[in-house]
């Protein structure tokens, strides 16, 4: 026994947080630094340059051009060395003087800027003009130390000069928001630019120029560049939404009017909220401070739900647009320490650490319960940029600790011979041939400073500004006398209000007279993820027994469990998808001890969720077998945990379906000559799944299937998960019961309608004819006139894609939970997580940014695109479904035509093509398949309301036409998310 105490006394010990790494440990990690970032710079100098990025992997220069083009993020290329030129201003951080004269040089003698190609102005301004304007401030600083570069003549400056007019004919436009892209030698006008077509910007694209081209225009004397930046600054202020005093993510660049209204502090709009708040830093215009705090309150109240940032729409600030973060936010807690709000900010790079542990790297997206969304990993440094700026603001040494940690990570997992290759998927490990200049521009200088000193550094670093890029702009310009032609756009009601200016660069030892403060933040996240520090059990006063509240007895509508939650700081957010999320704020809580059975009731959330995944049940496939379909339309099911296991029956189970009464299937079944003998077709809500299977199956149904009463809801668009019981055994259901979302459902149902009889077949997986019809007649053979009749021998099938492979959620204090009920009106819900299986975390398309993702094999693929066996040939004929059959009459068919989900389309799922199939005319209009797609819809409750009602004559062909249109949408929106 006193051996075990002392084991638990030494590990607490090993595990207490806050205790200071000594000198020689930091030197030995800034050494380590220093050499890193000689690895990756010497590989780029030996196998790249001039080229402007390294591929790590082939150990060769990427050339605009030469290599297949990835897309818009090749815009960042402009054949001007891009890597060197984004490095200057690190060679002199890390003490490489002699480097930095060499790389002038080369940048001097090598790079050219007229080059006859198209750049995207966002990229260029930030790491070249950046680049060229960091390197001058330090050949500056170097020359005025008589030591260095006394050849100087602000030779960088003037190419600054000419880059900055290279990139001013972007912004001829009507709104002064500059164009997305420019032809360096050309401009935007005319055929041979290959631009100035473009509509559409990002708001981070037109909102992040100040601090260079300010910078530039008082370097120089030449007030353009500055007159330019601040125009697009205010036209952006102007059209922000005057409500929720936030932006959306995409204008027009014309007409000033949002292309996309989501509104987070993610990408497309990240740095904007950036360069108010430093513009203010660099230029002293108080203008700027103001115009952030107003957007900074409006984020603090509708974006962040900490530790949580979540996207919102402008218009309506409380409803989520989506229930996924991106990479990029990862930024925010240190523009928080800026604006001095630092309590927020340990909360959400706690959060990120949480993600970063358990990935060794930020995922490109992640859900709120930290899954992957995006598996891709680029070699970002938002992360400890953010690490770096907390340590600065509160000197907890646990921010070296979480700089170890992406010091470890990069060398165990992106280090190759030639570099640091990007990361392809954070879960497998695969790495992508890329390491942007990014990584080389900011990583290494925030890790430097991170574990530097004083004495480490060549100069004040307090003396300078970071742009985005890291780039380093003297504070001084602050003072330096500029053109008083720069017009003020201040209006009446942008008077200055002293309330707008508090907690701006404050005191920090004021903010924490205990030094445990930021500790006391992070533990009540850290701790449910961290669970090798052993945590004394809390005093319970005489009489308080247990927890008041157990995991597997919570019920999301039962009003004492919410206000047992409230007393223990564990707040639920209702997410767009029908899922309950919980988040838990130990400062909440009506007390330490309320707080400490939070903590201890999160965990159980957390060890509870995690079992169900450890005994997830891949997705379900309903095939619709019946004429004129024959199995060619699958729509893609979640299962139950329990009922028949259908990946055990050989055969699946076929029959006709019809529409049980009541709909919700809550009371007992009144149409039981109906369902006898059949699949009963159930809504969701009002009661349990399990008390649903058990009337369907009195009255003598042999399978159920329960469709989402969430509308719009589809399997393209947001996860599958399994349904779970009720708390009590479920042995006495001995029927399958699957779960359709609300669009595949529609379509089942619409089917209902149009055609009366309609067969099924429940099974684990998609079916080919063969199997399906065997010793059966052939589908079509005594159907006249059916072209299924030539097909019968090569039916084109497409079987279900949804991936199958799992993964634990994160363990922290934020759980989600897809309840059967989450109303206020409905009775029961599930007692535990039923989104528990990530069925979208390896779809093809997934791990990769939109704006930069490769081309899978899933990806793009329209309706017509299906997965053939290679033996399969489609015959001309193939295919011929609902669009070559006359309608049939649309009267009723008993209970779905009272009770029938309003109609939507179904986008399609990413499907793969075989290579050897091709797809005929009369095949591109089979009726598609239904699978799995990651990429979340958007839609606010207004354009529900414009929904309204279903055409109840819609059919089946118009919602295939629609479902087509919905997967053009969501690849779009996809492609543009980043």
């Amino acid at each position: 026994m006193p051996a075990v105490l002392f084991s638990l006394m030494l590990l607490g010990a090993l595990c207490r947080l806050g205790e200071s790494m000594s000198r020689e440990e930091k030197s030995r990690l800034r050494n380590q630094v220093v050499e890193m970032f000689d690895h990756a710079y010497q590989n780029y100098m030996d196998h790249a340059y001039p080229a402007d990025e390294l591929m790590p992997l082939t150990c060769r220069g990427r050339v605009r051009g030469l290599e297949p083009s990835r897309g818009d993020v090749d815009d960042a290329l402009g054949k001007f060395s891009l890597t060197l030129i984004d490095t200057l201003d690190t060679l002199v951080l890390l003490n490489k003087t002699t480097e930095f004269e060499a790389a002038v040089r080369r940048v001097l003698k090598d790079v050219r800027l007229d080059n006859d190609i198209v750049v995207s102005v966002f990229e260029t301004n930030i790491r070249v003009l950046g680049g060229l304007l960091g390197g001058h401030s330090m050949a500056v600083m170097l020359k005025d130390g008589g030591q260095n570069m006394q050849w100087y003549q602000d030779d960088l400056l003037h190419m600054a000069k000419d880059l900055g007019l290279r990139l001013l004919p972007a912004f001829n436009t009507s709104s002064g928001l500059p164009y997305p892209r420019v032809n360096l030698r050309h401009g935007v006008r005319g055929p041979e630019t290959r631009t100035g077509t473009e509509t559409d910007t990002c708001t981070a694209c037109a909102g992040t120029l100040i601090l260079e081209f300010a910078a530039l225009s008082r370097f120089t004397g030449d007030p353009v560049f500055e007159a330019h930046a601040r125009r697009a600054m205010d036209f952006l202020w102007e059209k922000r939404q005057r409500n929720s005093n936030l932006v959306g993510t995409t204008i027009n660049i014309h007409s000033g009017e949002w292309v996309r209204r989501d509104s987070g502090v993610g990408a497309g709009i990240d740095s904007y909220y950036e360069y108010l708040l430093k513009a203010y830093v660099l230029l002293g215009d108080d203008q700027f401070l103001q115009r952030f705090n107003i957007h900074y309150a409006s984020i603090m109240k509708y974006i962040s739900q900490p530790p949580l940032l979540l996207d919102v729409h402008i218009h309506k600030p409380l409803l989520p647009a989506r229930t996924w973060m991106d990479s990029l936010l990862a930024f925010f807690p240190g523009l928080q320490v800026l604006k001095g709000d630092i309590r927020p900010a340990i909360e959400t790079h706690e959060m990120l650490y949480q993600v970063t542990k358990k990935h060794n790297f930020l995922p490109e997206a992640f859900t709120t319960d930290f899954r992957v969304h995006w598996a891709q990993h680029p070699l970002r440094p938002e992360f400890a940029e953010s690490t770096y700026f907390l340590y600065k603001a509160t000197g907890d040494p646990y921010y070296l600790e979480a700089g170890r940690t992406i010091l470890d990570n990069l060398n165990r997992f992106a280090r190759v011979p030639c570099g640091f290759a990007a990361m392809k998927d954070v879960r497998t490990g695969s790495h992508e041939d890329r390491m942007d200049s990014f990584f080389l521009a900011e990583m290494f200088k925030y890790l430097f400073l991170l574990f530097a000193d004083d004495e480490d550094l060549p100069f004040d670093i307090e003396d300078y500004i970071f742009t985005t890029e890291a780039h380093l702009l003297p504070l001084s310009l602050s003072t330096t006398p500029h053109s008083q032609s720069i017009p003020s756009n201040r209006t009446s009601e942008e008077e200055m209000d002293d309330s707008n200016f508090e907690w701006t660069c404050p005191n920090t030892r004021l903010l924490f007279p205990d030094p445990a403060y930021p500790r006391h933040l992070r533990e009540p996240i850290r701790t449910a993820v961290d669970k090798s520090c052993p945590r004394a059990a809390p005093y319970r006063e005489p009489g308080m027994g247990r927890p008041p509240l157990r995991a597997q007895d919570f019920m999301a509508n039962n009003p004492e469990h919410l206000e047992l939650l409230r007393r223990m700081g564990v707040t639920l957010i209702h997410l767009k998808d029908g899922r309950v999320q919980l988040v838990q704020h130990a400062t909440q809580a009506v007390s330490a001890v309320a707080a400490e059975d939070g903590v201890r009731f999160m965990q159980d959330m957390m060890e509870l969720s995690s079992q169900q995944q450890k005994e997830q049940l891949p997705p379900r496939a309903i095939q619709i077998v019946s004429d004129p379909f024959f199995g060619r339309v699958v729509l893609t099911a979640g299962p139950a945990q329990f009922g028949i296991d259908l990946s055990k029956s050989a055969t699946g189970l076929r029959g006709f379906v019809t529409v049980a009464e009541p709909y919700s299937g809550c009371s007992e079944i009144t149409n039981p000559e109906y369902v006898r003998g059949h699949i009963a077709l159930l809504q969701r809500g009002q009661c349990m799944f399990a008390e649903k299977a058990r009337h369907i199956q009195k009255a003598g149904a042999i399978g159920g299937i329960v469709i989402d009463d969430n509308e719009g809801s589809s399997s393209d668009t947001a996860p599958l998960f399994q349904m779970a019981g009720d708390g009590r055994s479920t042995d006495d259901v001995t029927l399958p019961l699957l779960f359709l979302f609300h669009k595949e459902g529609n379509i089942l149902l619409e089917t209902l309608k149009e055609y009366r009889e309609v067969e099924v077949l429940l099974s684990d997986k998609a079916r080919d004819r063969a199997t399906i019809f065997k010793g059966k007649p052939r589908p079509g053979s005594q159907i006249e006139g059916s072209a299924d009749v030539e097909a019968s021998e090569g039916g084109c099938l497409t079987e279900a894609t949804t991936p199958t492979n799992f993964e634990p959620i994160s363990e922290s204090l934020i759980s989600t939970l897809a309840l059967d009920e989450i109303k206020p009106s409905q009775e029961a819900v599930s007692d535990v997580d039923q989104d528990t299986s990530p069925m979208d975390e390896a779809s093809p398309a997934e791990g990769v940014g939109p704006a930069e993702k490769e081309a899978s094999p899933a990806e793009g693929v329209g309706p017509a695109d299906k997965e053939a066996s290679p033996a399969e040939e489609a015959s001309p004929a193939e295919g011929v479904g609902p669009a070559d059959k006359e309608a049939s009459p649309t009267e009723g068919v008993g209970p779905a035509d009272k009770e029938a989900s309003p109609t939507e389309g179904v986008g399609p799922a990413d499907k793969e093509a075989s290579p050897t199939e091709e797809a005929s005319p009369a095949e591109e209009r089979a009726p598609p398949t239904v699978a799995d797609s990651t990429q979340p819809k958007e839609e606010t409750d207004s354009e529900k309301s414009k929904e309204g009602g279903t055409d109840s004559n819609q059919s089946v062909d118009e919602l295939l036409a629609d479902w087509r249109e919905d997967l053009e949408a969501f690849q779009q929106m996809e492609k543009d998310e980043l």
